[in-house]
């Protein structure tokens, strides 16, 4: 059965899409091509470097400011065992602030290209006729994995992850012409095809294991109005992250979804035919009760 996108889905591509493009333009004004190419003549031209913007989601320039992925930060410093590298840390601050105050996995759902290409083979499941089980591993093995990743760093001296990142080999394959990760990313795409949905998104992926602990405080969160809710379970099909993070709005004992893990995506949002689920700002107090819910 063909599913038709909502209004926050359709949204959430517009800004996958320009995600991808908008690490793309650097080197094309610069008058290179993708890939790492060059495109231009014999003349001389400027590198891309040069422009107010440049690099990749691992690490980038954006006026002179350097940004950093808050596990790329991490993992330098654990490889280098030296406060030296400290200044990655500091450039992955801004990011951390952002995504902390809006929602930690808000750049799974709307800016990871790995999660656009886990969808595309959802999609490609269900034309198939392949069903998968929903889940094999806990959701939160991906914090452990994350852990796990930055004391590697440190016993090898150097930043792991970046080495066979997925992310890197869709964003830097396209922009700088690398393979590293192209290995690691056509596994996700078999295991998520033939084993289990969602597999390497919901529990394997060091990246959104450090943006589920960063998801805590965000202040942006699906809301529940259960007087709405007819309990259709259309949310938890839906759900890009794992279902089981909607149980305790579904069972009326809370009025939001607190779990680290919640993308933000409003794939549930979006599947919920009554309009019960809503995107609302601040996280109110956890209710004692059903009664207390109804009230809130």
């Amino acid at each position: 059965m063909t599913r038709s996108m909502g209004k926050i889905t359709v949204a959430r591509r517009v800004v996958q899409v320009f995600v991808l493009v908008l690490f793309c333009l650097p080197p094309m004004l610069a008058g290179w091509g993708l890939a790492g190419l060059f495109a231009g003549g014999d003349g001389e031209v400027a590198t891309p470097a040069e422009g107010a913007f440049f690099g990749s989601l691992s690490s980038s320039s954006v006026v002179g400011v350097p940004l950093f992925d808050p596990l790329g930060a991490v993992e330098v410093m654990a490889a280098s065992r030296s406060l030296l590298a400290a200044s990655a840390l500091t450039g992955a601050l801004l990011v951390i602030v952002v995504y902390g105050l809006v929602r930690g996995r808000a750049f799974c759902g709307w800016v990871c290209p790995v999660n656009l290409i886990g969808e595309g083979v959802d999609a490609a499941r269900r034309r198939l006729g392949i069903e998968v089980p929903e889940r094999t591993v806990p959701r939160r093995a991906k914090v452990g994995v994350a852990v796990a990743v930055v004391l590697l760093s440190a016993l090898v001296g150097f930043p792991v992850f970046e080495l066979i990142s997925p992310i890197g080999a869709v964003n830097k394959g396209l922009v700088f012409g690398g393979l590293a990760g192209a290995g690691t990313l056509l596994a996700i795409v078999i295991a998520e095809l033939l084993v289990s949905r969602r597999l390497w998104c919901r529990a394997l992926c060091p990246l959104g294991g450090t943006f589920q602990v960063l998801g805590r405080a965000g202040q942006v969160n699906v809301a529940i109005d259960h007087d709405a809710c007819i309990h259709c379970d259309k949310c938890t099909q839906a759900c890009l992250a794992d279902p089981v993070i909607l149980a305790p709005v579904l069972a009326g004992e809370d009025a939001i979804v607190r779990a680290g893990d919640c993308m933000a995506c409003g794939a549930c949002v979006d599947a919920c035919p009554t309009s019960a689920l809503r995107f609302r700002l601040g996280r109110p107090r956890r209710p004692a009760s059903r009664k207390d819910v109804n009230k809130m």
